[in-house]
């Protein structure tokens, strides 16, 4: 007999709630009466299992994501959805977010020295030069049309022609590539996928990331690129996974297709949707730019209060591995453990009047990079210079964002995204 809700009137599960918008409300009463609460889950929300334990205090977040001993991203992946999948099964579709040290530790020794912060501002120059590029088309069709979608003329642009190069894909591949990495992660909403996860029976795809069937399109793209990297060390990404060794062994192609996978979606799919909504936010605080042009040294300040107000990822997943607790709470071992971001990153125990959009707030402990513990995202450095550089050039270039239209938001309890911004860019004159 399964056990009861602890909030059954609450949903915070569903895609169609992410659809409508971030569901504070409903995470902040579990945050004051069941920060580790009981879920179940149901076809209704498309991941009928045996259900899951809820978190939304930041204290349980970090504690969960700094202890991967207790609680692991190899025992069953980072998704909610309850995979009943054999050992080859799960392995075929592992990510490195769902491996565990010491194999973590040497999958991320790869690509560290691509993306760590001394590496990463070498691309500031550079960084500065596609933001310009990218406002002067913005301002441009403002200008001409009076509004510009956002999400598309703007957050779409800057990180993908960011992290090309860095990936050692070609210029011209990047739209297509992108595409599909849209689809895959985006596979709960049909405006994207082409299997519908929680309307459409994917069982057939439950050995691909996402349960995408368009997974293997990046994967035999992967393998094409990759036949003439081998023996070729040009420091980019297809490079290293083609030639790295981990113990010893060259990595599977499976296992280069799901790591480029992985750094194609987190190299890119974050950093828009924290430019989209970045946009968003200065849209709806328009004094906020202001501020900053008044006061530049707020620039690092403001680019932490973006990230944390954004989140571009919802939540993830952890497995209990042995019987433990949290916040008094018995856990038993196999227990599903999932951490809201979005709920942590609005926690009035860490974050003074939380619903306050302050660029001037310091210290800020967002947990949008994730909570600690080996699987802090390695594109943190990437995504703050990226939203840093764009907030500099707004606030140089733009006097102030207009909404002119209804945003849409994406489908998907996995990635609080935006898929179209209508607003107006209006100049400083």
């Amino acid at each position: 007999m399964p056990r009861p809700d602890s909030l059954p009137h609450l949903d915070i599960v569903s895609h169609d709630v992410y659809e409508r918008e971030i569901p504070h409300a409903a995470y902040d009463e579990f945050r004051s009466t069941a920060p580790v609460a009981w879920v179940n889950e149901t076809e209704a929300n498309g991941h009928e299992g045996s259900g899951f334990w809820s978190l939304t205090a930041h204290e349980h977040i970090v504690a969960v994501h700094k202890d991967w001993r207790t609680f692991s991203s190899e025992v069953g992946g980072t998704e909610i959805e309850d995979l009943q999948l054999d050992p080859e099964a799960l392995a075929a579709r592992r990510t490195m977010l769902e491996t565990d040290p010491p194999r973590h530790t040497k999958l991320r020794q790869m690509v560290n020295p691509t993306f760590s912060k001394l590496a990463v501002q070498t691309y500031a120059a550079h960084a500065t030069e596609l933001v310009d590029e990218v406002l002067d088309d913005a301002l441009a069709a403002s200008r001409a049309t009076g509004h510009l979608d956002g999400v598309h003329a703007v957050a779409r642009e800057l990180p993908i022609r960011m992290i090309t190069g860095l990936l050692g894909v070609p210029d011209d591949d990047a739209p297509q590539l992108f595409h599909w990495a849209d689809q895959i992660v985006y596979n709960a909403d049909p405006d994207y996928s082409p299997a519908v996860s929680d309307r459409t029976n994917t069982d057939p795809y439950r050995r691909l990331p996402f349960r995408s069937p368009v997974s293997l399109k990046v994967f035999e793209y992967v393998q094409r690129l990759a036949a003439a990297r081998r023996g070729v060390e040009s420091g980019d990404v297809l490079s290293v996974l083609t030639n790295a060794l981990v113990d010893g062994e060259p990595l599977s192609e499976r296992e280069q297709g799901t790591f480029f996978l992985l750094l194609l979606i987190a190299g890119n799919e974050t950093t828009r949707h924290a430019l989209a909504q970045g946009l968003l936010v200065l849209a709806q605080n328009p004094d906020a730019l202001a501020q900053l042009r008044a006061d530049p040294a707020l620039l690092d300040s403001a680019t932490e209060e973006v990230l944390r107000w954004t989140c571009p990822q919802l939540h993830f997943r952890r497995t209990a591995t042995i019987d433990t607790e949290l916040g008094g709470v018995p856990i038993a071992a196999g227990d599903k453990v999932v951490t809201w971001y979005t709920a942590a990153n609005f926690d009035p125990a860490v974050f003074d009047q939380p619903y306050r959009f302050d660029i001037a707030r310091t210290p800020n402990r967002h947990v949008t990079f994730g909570g600690g513990g080996p699987h802090l995202c390695l594109g943190q450095w990437m995504a703050r210079l990226e939203v840093r550089t764009f907030l500099a050039a707004l606030a140089q270039r733009v006097d102030h964002v207009e909404l002119v239209g209804e945003p849409k938001r994406v489908r998907s309890n996995f990635i609080n995204g935006l898929k179209a911004l209508p607003v107006r860019l209006v100049p400083l004159t």
